[in-house]
């Protein structure tokens, strides 16, 4: 059994633990609740923006002009991979890094095998352990701790270009989805090129739409507008999501905290008891010895 003072300097090192964990909790959920408010008032808006895109490209004849719509054979590919500058957040980086490169190998292996998968990271672990296996072409670090639309929209304008010039020809976000502060959902999804996937009943509904200036025109200044929002929206998410899992993992962290101290104080009261008790005896046993 170690001594009272090895137990009495891991109890002053579990509670000192708890004191940061407790702090970085309470941190993570000031910060959630700010990025949470974001992206729940951010996802209606977003949604009734792709919502429109789809209702107003359903006419795929009107369509072929418009190169972000253009379908390619896929030869060069660029993927947006969202992660965090910071860890103690549970699994959120490393399950974001697994999906990567799991996506990687049994989608695009052809394309990575002749060096034609880009990666573009948000987040400094992301490039970190990425950067082993494949080209990370750019780096954004502070963008995932204060999110600006101003900057995302760069990144958005970026890709836009890359694909009009038709140096990539198909581009994909991976990232965590906000579901709740305890749950997020991997999604792997669409930049460019813009798929259609209005139904028929859209199609019906729109028919008796008259469209000024042309629908090409409206499309044309439409969707640059809708990606950036979209490819803000998405970093919004991953941010909530980090925030939610580090506080999530802060929490489990201080609980497993007081578990310990519950262990630690029970084995020093016991080691304590233990020392009296065997003074006690020794004590007895010379007071006995001067009697004989």
């Amino acid at each position: 059994m170690a001594n009272l003072k090895e137990i009495r300097v891991r109890i002053g090192s579990v509670q000192s633990t708890q004191k940061i964990t407790g702090a970085m909790k309470m941190v993570s959920a000031s910060k959630l609740r700010r990025a949470q408010n974001a992206i729940l008032g951010l996802r209606p808006y977003s949604n009734k923006l792709n919502e429109l895109l789809q209702q107003v490209s359903q006419n795929q004849d009107n369509n072929e002009d418009i190169k972000l719509f253009e379908q390619r054979p896929i030869e060069k590919v660029i993927l947006i991979v969202i992660t965090s500058n910071k860890g103690l957040c549970g699994s959120f980086n490393s399950n974001i890094i697994k999906e990567a490169q799991r996506h990687i190998e049994e989608k695009y292996a052809t394309q990575a095998s002749k060096n034609n998968v880009k990666l573009i990271c948000l987040g400094r672990k992301g490039k970190e352990q990425l950067s082993k296996k494949f080209e990370v072409i750019q780096c954004y670090e502070s963008l995932v701790d204060a999110p600006k639309f101003t900057d995302t929209t760069k990144i958005a304008q970026y890709l836009i270009e890359e694909y009009e010039a038709k140096n990539v020809d198909k581009i994909e976000i991976i990232y965590n989805r906000f579901i709740n502060p305890a749950t997020q959902t991997i999604e792997i999804e669409n930049f460019l090129p813009v798929t259609n996937k209005t139904s028929t009943t859209q199609e019906t509904t729109l028919s008796n739409y008259l469209f000024e200036p042309s629908m090409q025109i409206i499309l044309k200044e439409l969707m640059p507008k809708i990606l950036k929002v979209q490819f803000h929206k998405t970093v919004i998410d991953s941010v909530a999501s980090e925030h939610g899992a580090r506080m999530t993992a802060m929490h489990k962290a201080t609980d497993n905290a007081n578990e310990i101290l519950k262990d630690l104080k029970l084995k020093y009261n016991n080691a304590r008891q233990a020392a009296i008790t065997k003074e006690l005896i020794e004590i007895v046993g010379g007071a006995e010895a001067l009697n004989e």
